[in-house]
């Protein structure tokens, strides 16, 4: 019998665990290895193209065979790119590596949050998922701040035992991902049938396009929500470079991108106040957040341009988890993977098409 507790502990500990890194700052990494940036800018291309290619396969996969066995599947592909950026010797191999960490995050992606709401579901306590989407961006945040503290430690012990110690985060995963109770998809209704394998993926697929087809509002709360993630995402990264060229001293660059991750920490928190508020209005303010903080990316202060990417992240961690909660609402349980890739799917090609105009427009204006 699923006790609701452990498994929700569980879930936040293998958390903890994928989000902590000593290689968050692989781009730096790559750098000190005298890659340039036209050969990083190839690798994270393979990341990008990788990404939309399994997206939506690997959602499929968490309905058919279960999301508890793709979140290990997902840890076992960090590992495996993990040690082949350990032993990489050129480009190839090095987009080999990042090819493994795009598939591990695209198993991750709509099998975590699944397995969450109809964990809670099961117990009769799926009205607790806004909270528990809540402290997954607050443990998210923290634990990439706290990676990113880290990237001067990395840069110092190399990245062959930065890489490696991931690797034994991965492994705790993986022990912790055991101890998880499988809940949701078709391996509670279909899965011991005599259905073929082939028909029942193509079944799930087929069903969650004939369930869009139809739920206009759900492909609206996707594009919105991912747009404006896009616009924190872009922002957040591009501060990485512009802070500084706005003369902020090197040893505040890592206490404003920290301070910038806190305002997500924050906005996870602060939409939990505001349960009374419709979404419409929800978007509509944590937008203009997000819209002010692009603004003031162009003030020329570094204090001013930190700022606004606290508000930017603000903003869109408490979007994201009003936008999850509403979702998960109306998503089928034997397509719930597969949806929440749908909306990472979208995600990821609304970033694509930004990415270059985003780097005219921050280098422009």
């Amino acid at each position: 019998m699923l006790k609701i507790n452990k498994q929700m502990k569980g879930l936040y500990l293998s958390s903890v665990l994928a989000n902590l890194s000593l290689t968050g700052a692989w781009v730096a990494l790559l750098a000190a290895r005298g890659y340039s940036l036209m050969e990083i800018g190839i690798a994270e291309t393979v990341f990008h193209i990788t990404s939309l290619a399994f997206e939506l396969p690997s959602g499929v996969f968490a309905d058919v065979f279960g999301r508890k066995k793709m979140l290990i599947a997902g840890s076992m592909m960090q590992i495996i790119g993990n040690v082949i950026m350990i032993v990489s010797r050129n480009l190839p191999m090095v987009c080999a590596s990042i090819a493994f960490q795009a598939l591990s995050y695209n198993f991750v992606s709509g099998s975590k949050d699944a397995l969450a709401y109809d964990s809670l579901k099961l117990a009769g306590e799926e009205q607790h998922f806004e909270k528990y989407a809540s402290n997954q961006m607050i443990l998210y945040r923290l634990c990439s701040g706290v990676s990113t503290l880290c990237a001067g430690l990395a840069l110092f012990i190399g990245y062959r035992l930065a890489y490696s110690v991931d690797v034994l985060l991965a492994v705790i995963q993986i022990r912790v991902l055991t101890s998880l109770c499988e809940a949701g998809g078709q391996t509670d209704e279909r899965g011991k049938g005599n259905v073929s394998v082939w028909r029942r993926l193509a079944d799930c697929f087929s069903g969650s396009i004939v369930f869009l087809k139809d739920a206009r509002r759900a492909i609206g709360l996707m594009f919105c929500n991912s747009f404006v993630g896009a616009a924190d995402t872009l922002l957040l990264f591009f501060l990485q470079a512009k802070l500084p060229m706005a003369s902020i001293p090197n040893w505040a660059l890592g206490t404003a991108l920290l301070s910038m991750e806190l305002g997500g920490v924050l906005g996870s928190g602060l939409i939990l106040k505001c349960g009374k508020l419709r979404y419409r209005q929800v978007f509509f303010f944590m937008a203009l957040l997000v819209f002010a903080g692009v603004c003031l990316e162009h003030s020329g202060s570094y204090l001013v341009m930190t700022a606004g990417g606290f508000l930017a992240a603000l903003g869109d961690d408490a979007l994201q988890v009003r936008t999850n909660t509403v979702l998960q609402d109306m998503f089928p349980s034997d397509q719930r993977a597969t949806l929440i890739s749908v909306e990472s799917f979208t995600f990821s090609v609304i970033m694509v098409v930004l990415s270059p105009l985003a780097g005219a427009l921050f280098s422009w204006w």
